[in-house]
């Protein structure tokens, strides 16, 4: 069940946006072996004049990425594919984004989040919420 944030500094075409949601989905599925039925993305946009970046305005449009993922539920090889290939994505569907783009993946505590009123753990170990 993972839960991917995209931040972006400027707004894209719904047609874009989509699009982007769609790969990043796709990404989630082929690298992390995730459900595609119970991963949710938003893509939102904060204002360029809203970014600094080493104290200064952002000169290119950034951007920011940060999944949420169960902890210990992939290893330390496939994490490091995800913020390659994400890092890989937001080069190419936003565009030209500065290097201090960050995809960030958080391992989240099993006991500690959920979907559908029931955590990870007690997924894990089949009982109720």
């Amino acid at each position: 069940m993972p839960f991917i944030r995209i931040t972006l500094g400027a707004e894209l075409s719904p047609d874009r946006r989509n699009t982007l949601a769609r790969r990043a989905t796709d990404l989630i599925v082929d690298i992390l072996g995730k459900r595609r039925e119970v991963t949710a993305v938003l893509v939102e946009t904060a204002a360029d004049a809203s970014w600094l970046i080493g104290g200064e305005p952002a000169s290119r449009s950034p951007c920011h990425c940060e999944i949420a993922i169960t902890a210990g539920s992939n290893t330390p090889a496939e994490i490091a594919r995800m913020i390659a290939a994400t890092s890989s994505l937001l080069r190419e569907i936003p565009g030209s984004v500065p290097e201090a783009s960050y995809v960030v993946v958080r391992e989240l505590p099993a006991g500690n989040w959920g979907y559908d009123g029931r955590t990870q753990a007690a997924r894990r170990q089949g009982g109720a919420p």
